[in-house]
This record gives structure tokens, C-alpha cells and sequence, in this order.
């Protein structure tokens, strides 16, 4: 037992000690009155989900999920920004994870949102697996599908059973892809199938940007853009401007055309370009051009070839070849029913078939009329035939000839079979007329001078020279080329035998044969030889139209009783002349002069 005195000890104790608090917590509240106050502090987040909000919450300690908090309606979870709201979930909350279950809906910041079926979130890795109906938005970009795994910590979203990433009007579609929602850089690999407006891109991977809209194809790929098709193993496709760019040996189909290049530049409905080892082919006209740059606007029909450039053409028996340093296209009345093109080439112009050659300076080819002219001393050789003069021309009829004409200083030149004696034609001009490709008749019209060696019909051999002048004269040609006979008007004509033949009359003033300058072979197309100095072609100047001027110092004489109505030069001055008051007085009194 205790004793009263003990007792009383004790109970004076507490009595002080109670006293004590009370004075510690009024000095304690004073100092707090006394002191400032401090701003209030958020609660850091921390690396743990906090469970925000649910209408049932308990536990299964003998079930399957004993770790387990079981929430259920409206349940609302928050993680370092990232808030999950769904129909239930189990939350453990010792290994920091949620298992949600029923419209899932995650929401990170004001751009990115995920919604699905159903979801595992683990808080320690920061990755959510979404599963079912998987539908993540972020920004404009939607992406769809039933396998999606979000990597918080790299802005990864990844898809492996199946995606479709929605962008305007991009839809991409492939078996697995990454999306990354800080850079907006996606790739997609197996089947891949990208639909912009009406084109549609297939390759086996894909990167995709999606700030620029542009996509990068690795491997087989394939764009098809209307009629046009594009292969490509290593490309660049901007789906905003429908611009590509194409590397790795790339070819575009449009219909009959396609062309190919090391590298291709490539706008819808606008200007392409191509470099390296370029092909185009027309396969309808049944011609090619080869360069190393090679630039066309399909809007304009405006195209231009450089870098050794070479036209191909097969659309006849023979192929014929043609090179020059530079070729250019010019297309008219574009996307109408007249429309019609211009080939330029120049310089250094070198053709070569079999049955024909051609060296000249520049050419021009017009559609409209199917002419082809050549410029700058052009000369021609058909077998042992020899034509040049200051401008040919030729008429072309499906790809043959149908008429060829020689401006000015005409010269035909016919190699005889033993190559020491020519057949020659000169005049003003000649007007050569074909059909199904084969002469039938040649015209020569001015100043004509012929020296023509008479045969033997037997054995061939030459009998004679006889040299003619005259106005005109047409040749007539029968089977296999042979002259059946010579129309001529008045003329002078001298026959000579060949031991009586004066050196003099072996050949015209003005023969040149160019056996050196003519093309050997496809091959030789690129070798420029021009000719040798003094053997041009002498430049005639052309009359000028006489030019008609009211000026006193023109060389037209102006009429005595004209004369005052000659403007006279003004003349800066206060002072009137006396011939100006009189001529202006004269003006006065001539009706109709002002």
C-alpha cells in the first residue's frame, strides 16, 4: 500500500509537471504570434502513385491478390504529372504499381492523351502497358492500336501487334512502330503503308517526322502518286508538298515515261531533277536520254539536259544516236489538244546510224511540224553521200524523212567507188523529196554547178566528166537510188574524156570533203572534231531592208518642197531663229500640218 504521504508526493508531481506543459506551449505560441510567416509549401510528389480518389476501397488478404488495394468507381490515381483515372484497378502499393481495368484514361500535361481497356502501370520504371482498344493522342497525331507500351522516362510510346498513326491527312499503317512523343519522330517497320491524300507509300521501314511531315523510306519502297510510280530503296517524301527526294538508283514510271538517276528530285505536278548516270525513257516515241543532270517541270514542259547528254532513238530499223553539250525542251499550249514541243541542242551536235551521220553546231526539233534544223555548218553523210551548206532542214513524217532543204550554199558531194572521184552538186539552195524514207527526188535551185562522171554500163568504169551550169535542175531516182533522169532548163554543159580532163574541172571552187569530221560509230559521237580552220563556210551577209527616216542626216533624201516639213532638232534656247518663225509660219498656212 501506498502511504498518504507517498501518495501526496506524487500527486504535487504531476500537478508541477502539468504546470510545465502549460507554460512551454504559451511561450511556444507567443514565439509563433512574434514570428514571421512562412509561404506554404506543395508537398512534393515524390516517386510513389498516390491514390487520389475511389468510391470502394478493400482488401482480399486471402484471395490472389493479398498485396492488393482494391478500388473501384471513379478511381483516380496521380504520378510525378501523370494522372490515371479508370472503372477499378488493384493498387500495390509496395511495389508502385496499378492494374487498371475499364476506361482507362491517362492524361499527361495538356498534349498527350491514352485511353484503352485496360493497363499496367509500374511507378519504379515508369512504363505503362496498354492493352485493347489502345487509342494515344499527343498534340494532332493520333495513334491506334490494341498493343501500346509507354515509356515515361523516354517519351517512348511503342506498338507491336499492329498500329495506324493518324496525322491530318497521313494515315500510316504498320505491324510493329515507335512513337516519341518529346522529338514527334516515328518509325515504322513490316508492311508499312503510308496514305497522304491520294498517294500512297509502301516500303518496309519508315521513319516519319512529324513537325515536317516528311517520311524517310529505307529499303524496297514504292510511291504511287496518280499515274506516277516511284521505286526507290532510300527516299525522302515531304507529304505536305508532295516533294521527294530519291537516292540509291530510284526510278519514276509516269505511263509510257519513266526516268532514272543515282539521285531524283522529285515535286507532284512541278519540276523534277535528276544526277547521276540519268536514264528517261519514252517508250511510247521509243527514245531514251542519258545524261548526268537532267531537270523537267511537269507543269510547264520545260526540261533541260546536261552532262554529256545522249538521245537514243529506236523507232526505226536502225538506232540513231545523238550527243551535244547541252539540250533543252520547250513545251506550248501545254494540256491542250495543240499542244507542241522545241528540242534544242548545242553545242558540238554529233548523230550517228548506220545509214546516216550528222556534225553541226546546234539543232532544233519542232513537234509542230516535225522539222528538224540544223544550224552552224551542218553537214550530213548517207553511205557515200556528203550534204552541207549554211542551214539544213528536215521534214520527218512517223520518224522517216519526207523532205530535206539546204539554205544557201549548197554542196552534195557523191563519192565514187574507186574514193578518188566525186559526183558534186552546188547551188543556192536544194530541196531533197523522200517517200517511205528513200529519195525519190532532188531539186537544185541558183547558181547550179554540177560535175558528173559518165559510166560504163557494163563494167562500171569511167567514161567521162561532164560539167553543166544552169538555173535549176531536178534529179529523178529510181529503185535502189539510181539516177533514172535530169530535168534542166537552159544550161551549159561541157563533156570531157577522162585522159582530156583539165585539173581544174576535177572539182567545184568551193568542195570540201569531210571524211575526217564524219562519225565512225555510236562511240564516236562524243569526240568533237570540227573543222579545220579556213574550211568554214563563207558568211555571206544578208541584204538589210532599206531604213526609212525623216532625220537630216539620213541617208534618204527628203524632197526640196518636204523639207520644211522636217522636224528640226530642238534647241535649248530663249531665242526664236528667224528660219524657225518661218518655218513655222509656213506650217500655219499648210492645212493639216501640225
Amino acid at each position: 500500500m501506498i502511504s498518504n504521504r507517498h501518495y501526496n508526493n506524487i500527486k504535487n508531481g504531476h500537478r508541477i509537471f502539468f504546470a510545465l506543459i502549460l507554460c512551454l506551449f504559451g511561450f511556444s505560441l507567443v514565439l509563433a504570434m512574434q514570428a514571421p510567416k512562412r509561404k506554404h509549401k506543395k508537398r512534393p510528389q515524390g516517386d510513389r502513385v498516390y491514390l487520389l480518389h475511389a468510391d470502394e476501397l478493400r482488401y482480399d488478404m486471402y484471395g490472389n491478390n493479398p498485396d492488393a488495394q482494391i478500388v473501384k468507381g471513379k478511381v483516380s490515381f496521380m504520378h510525378q504529372g501523370g494522372h490515371l483515372t479508370c472503372d477499378s484497378a488493384y493498387f500495390y502499393q509496395g511495389s508502385n504499381s496499378v492494374k487498371a481495368f475499364g476506361h482507362v484514361h491517362y492524361r499527361q500535361g495538356d498534349t498527350l492523351s491514352l485511353t484503352c481497356e485496360r493497363a499496367d502501370y509500374d511507378g519504379m520504371m515508369q512504363m505503362m502497358h496498354a492493352r485493347k482498344n489502345v487509342v494515344l493522342r499527343h498534340r494532332r497525331q493520333t495513334l491506334l492500336t490494341d498493343s501500346l507500351d509507354f515509356d515515361r522516362l523516354y517519351n517512348m510510346a511503342n506498338f507491336f501487334d499492329g498500329g495506324t498513326l493518324i496525322d491530318g491527312k497521313d494515315k500510316l499503317v504498320s505491324d510493329w512502330g515507335e512513337y516519341h512523343t518529346e522529338t514527334r519522330e516515328a518509325k515504322f517497320v513490316f508492311n508499312v503503308k503510308l496514305r497522304s491524300g491520294k498517294d500512297v507509300i509502301t516500303t518496309d521501314t519508315l521513319y516519319y517526322d512529324v513537325p515536317t511531315s516528311t517520311a524517310h523510306l529505307v529499303g524496297p519502297s514504292r510511291i504511287i502518286s496518280g499515274a506516277s510510280v516511284v521505286n526507290t530503296h532510300d527516299g525522302y517524301y515531304d507529304t505536305k508538298t508532295d516533294k521527294a527526294k530519291l537516292f540509291g538508283r530510284s526510278t519514276l514510271v509516269d505511263k509510257d515515261k519513266s526516268i532514272t538517276g543515282d539521285s531524283l528530285y522529285y515535286v507532284k505536278n512541278g519540276e523534277s531533277t535528276g544526277y547521276g548516270n540519268v536514264v528517261y525513257v519514252d517508250k511510247k516515241n521509243k527514245n531514251t536520254l542519258t545524261c548526268n543532270y537532267l531537270r523537267y517541270n511537269e507543269k510547264t514542259g520545260k526540261g533541260f539536259a546536261t552532262k554529256n547528254p545522249v538521245v537514243v532513238d529506236y523507232s526505226q530499223k536502225d538506232t540513231l544516236w545523238m550527243h551535244s553539250d547541252t539540250m533543252r525542251i520547250y513545251t506550248f499550249n501545254i494540256n491542250t489538244d495543240s499542244v507542241y514541243r522545241k528540242v534544242h541542242a548545242y553545242p558540238h551536235v554529233r548523230a550517228f546510224r548506220n545509214d546516216i551521220q550528222a556534225v553541226c553546231d546546234s539543232l532544233v526539233f519542232n513537234s509542230q511540224d516535225s522539222c528538224m534544223t540544223m544550224y552552224k555548218d551542218p553537214i550530213t553523210w548517207n553511205l557515200n553521200r556528203q550534204l552541207l551548206g549554211e542551214e539544213i532542214k528536215v521534214y520527218m513524217a512517223d520518224s522517216t524523212i519526207r523532205f530535206a532543204h539546204v539554205l544557201r550554199q549548197a554542196l552534195s558531194i557523191e563519192q565514187m567507188p574507186d574514193k578518188e572521184h566525186f559526183n558534186q552538186i552546188t547551188s543556192s539552195e536544194m530541196k531533197s523529196y523522200f517517200d517511205k524514207g528513200e529519195m525519190k527526188m532532188s531539186e537544185a535551185i541558183g547558181n547550179v554547178q554540177t560535175v558528173y562522171y559518165m559510166t560504163n554500163d557494163k563494167d562500171s568504169s569511167l567514161v567521162g566528166l561532164n560539167y553543166l551550169e544552169t538555173d535549176t535542175m531536178r534529179m529523178y531516182l529510181g529503185a535502189a537510188r539510181k539516177l533514172d533522169k535530169i530535168w534542166t532548163n537552159k544550161f551549159t554543159s561541157t563533156m570531157y574524156p577522162m585522159t582530156q580532163i583539165p585539173p581544174a574541172k576535177y572539182k567545184l571552187p568551193n568542195f570540201a570533203w569531210f571524211e575526217d569530221i564524219r562519225p565512225k560509230d555510236k562511240n564516236d559521237i562524243f569526240v568533237w572534231r570540227g573543222k579545220a580552220k579556213g574550211s568554214e563556210l563563207k558568211e555571206i551577209k544578208r541584204h538589210q531592208a532599206p531604213l526609212q527616216t525623216l532625220q537630216k542626216n539620213a541617208s534618204v533624201e527628203v524632197p526640196e518642197k518636204e523639207k520644211d516639213l522636217v522636224e528640226e532638232p530642238k534647241v535649248v534656247s530663249s531665242k526664236v531663229s528667224a528660219k524657225q518663225k518661218t518655218s513655222k509660219a509656213r506650217a500655219k498656212k499648210k492645212p493639216g500640218v501640225r
